[in-house]
């Protein structure tokens, strides 16, 4: 009988969206398509859909810490990464937790707004999320709204991606992935990484008469994925670049709803 072979474990400590389509959801579909056993945390319980984010309902620190204990006593994961976090109390947890646990690679997309506009992080809770838990990450993953948020500045074109993607390495001290799918002027969809010596451009066709819903869930999910698996963070980070961008071109239709398409393989 043929022995089972070990696989990786990530984690998505994120909410949880009841349309399937991103938080822990896409998270948990991307690590399965990309071989990795995938763990979660979950921080709020959501009624959402594709069009809008009708109810929120956060988890207690205390919940979210056993969660953590728990998948990492028998479950330790190579890779981390977080969604939304939501509150300064469940940032501090989280905070708190990897502060103690730096051999686990974390991955932070700072969830703020959701495709539909509703606001996905308290505003009291961004000063805990810059303080406390980007200094601890290796890569953090901003669209152009949340590198505006951040830095406080205005990103208009693929020059101003590069110049966030450097500040937010030069004030948080972790690699940045900007993502500049919200720039609609462009032909392609391009996203600067830099961490520090090397910086990429990586950019793709953009799909027209598509609206999809998760997309930079899945991303992150995708690096941390790579991560799990052993990849260095640069090669992580093109890999699931190409990973999103099919997912995308491939996407489908659920009762008129644009649907990422994971299982790619």
């Amino acid at each position: 009988m043929r022995k089972q072979s070990e696989i990786p474990v990530a984690l998505t400590i994120a909410g949880s969206d009841s349309g399937g389509g991103a938080g822990l959801q896409a998270d948990l579909k991307t690590f399965a398509a990309l071989g990795v056993h995938g763990t979660s945390a979950i921080t709020c319980i959501t009624a959402q859909n594709p069009k809008r984010v009708t109810a929120i309902e956060p988890c207690s620190p205390k919940v979210i810490r056993a969660q953590l204990e728990a998948v990492f006593s028998e479950l330790p994961p190579d890779a981390a990464k977080t969604g939304m976090l939501f509150s300064a109390d469940i940032i501090r947890v989280v905070a708190l937790w990897f502060a103690e646990h730096r051999e686990c690679a974390l991955v932070v997309d700072p969830v703020m707004v959701a495709t539909s506009g509703a606001r996905l992080l308290k505003d009291d809770a961004c000063k805990m999320l810059t303080g406390k838990l980007l200094p601890l990450a290796m890569l953090i993953t901003p669209n152009v709204p949340e590198a505006e948020a951040l830095l406080g500045i205005r990103i208009q074109k693929a020059e101003d991606l590069r110049t966030a993607a450097r500040q937010l390495y030069e004030r948080f001290g972790c690699a940045a992935l900007v993502k500049g799918g919200h720039l609609s002027e462009t032909s392609e969809a391009i996203d600067v990484f830099f961490e520090g010596r090397s910086e990429l451009l990586l950019s793709s066709p953009r799909i027209a008469g598509v609206k999809t819903h998760g997309t930079g869930c899945t991303y992150s999910a995708a690096v941390t994925a790579q991560l799990a698996r052993g990849e260095k963070l640069e090669r992580a980070v093109q890999l699931a670049k190409d990973f999103v961008s099919e997912a995308i071109q491939r996407s489908y239709k659920v009762c008129g709803h644009d649907v990422l398409r994971h299982d790619l393989r």
